[in-house]
């Protein structure tokens, strides 16, 4: 399966640059995959898509403000993107741009903190600082908004570039599907018998890495930090048993719940997952997705086209291009049933 399988064109007046005046304002595209039939729906209508019973399962990771900026001993800018906290002092980071940058080189910060660049991991430094780092980033650091935001971050980026629900601090890349919800339709959801379950994973900058192979099975994922919990377990197990469904909000709760599937059988699991799920995938849990829309032939595009089918998610993206629906991570909602049947994927 080819990279350029998952191309679609997308003029670049349709990113969205800013979020909804409200959370909930966002379009809703509703895709069945058993035939691509497509309903344009507002984000405020998810109640009436769900029904008693069903399990919404939400990344409930919270992103830090993980981008900063530091000089060189020669005075050349530095731009640093905390990939993740390893403890109080110590962080992997990217450093840009990476070619003059070396082992034991101290780069000046804000505030007048200095960071030591370590040890190299692939494309990730060490960087060890003199103060504690969650709390210097907290003051000093920028919201990292993704690449394709054209404009430099600002405050109100620090609430609306985050659920409602965010708890856990450790992702340098928001869930994004999860930017609709407000707390009053959560509530909303729950008296109308949804259940709501959390997991845990921490979205890392990989999220926006292109995929540069032309055959997409020779791609490696990043590895991303991830928590399903034995309540969630219990949760999952519960509705499947009661006929219910197990609702994916955003990819990365897909990969998550994937990811913890031993023999069947979803499992608690906390480790790192480098799970790259493209067509031919057999999902075991999830059941419908909501999902935001995603780069093309990117590694997430490629997800729902495992759960929908290429050429009917393609389809779909197509007709929201025709439709002016806002793309990427403050852009506008998928809403997202399985394809009729999926080939199980081969390992």
């Amino acid at each position: 399966m080819r990279r350029a399988d998952f191309h679609y064109d997308l003029p670049a007046g349709l990113i969205a640059q800013e979020p909804c005046a409200e959370r909930r304002a966002s379009r809703l595209l509703c895709l069945h995959g058993a035939n691509g039939c497509i309903d344009d729906r507002k984000f405020e209508e998810l109640p009436s898509l769900l029904t008693a019973g069903d399990l919404l399962v939400l990344n409930d990771t919270r992103v830090i403000p993980a981008r900063l900026f530091a000089r060189k001993p020669t005075g050349g800018r530095v731009e640093i993107l905390i990939e993740r906290v390893l403890d109080e002092r110590r962080a992997l980071a990217h450093l840009r741009p990476a070619r003059s940058i070396r082992t034991g080189m101290l780069l000046d910060l804000p505030d007048d903190a200095r960071g030591t660049v370590g040890a190299r991991h692939g494309n990730l430094f060490e960087l060890e600082l003199e103060r504690p780092w969650r709390a210097f980033l907290e003051t000093y650091g920028h919201v990292p908004l993704p690449p394709y935001i054209r404009r430099t971050d600002e405050q109100a980026d620090r609430e609306r570039y985050q659920t409602v629900y965010a708890r856990t601090p450790g992702a340098m890349a928001a869930p994004t599907a999860g930017l609709h919800f407000d707390e009053a339709m959560l509530d909303e959801l729950e008296q109308a018998g949804v259940q709501l379950a959390h997991v845990t994973l921490h979205v890392g900058a990989g999220t926006f890495q292109p995929v540069r192979v032309s055959d997409i099975r020779q791609h490696r994922m990043h590895g991303e930090r991830v928590i399903v919990g034995a309540d969630v377990c219990a949760a999952v197990k519960q509705t499947q048993a009661a006929g219910g469904r197990v609702i994916a909000v955003g990819t990365t709760v897909a990969r998550s719940l994937e990811s913890a599937v031993r023999d069947g059988e979803l499992v608690a699991f906390e480790g790192e997952t480098r799970l790259f799920i493209y067509p031919g995938f057999r999902f075991r849990i999830v059941d419908a997705l909501l999902t935001n829309f995603h780069l093309p032939e990117s590694t997430l595009l490629m997800l729902v086209a495992a759960f929908a089918g290429r050429e009917c998610v393609l389809g779909a993206y197509r007709y929201a291009v025709r439709q002016g629906y806002r793309f990427f991570s403050y852009g506008d909602a998928m809403f997202v049933t399985p394809a009729a049947s999926t080939a199980v994927f081969d390992g």
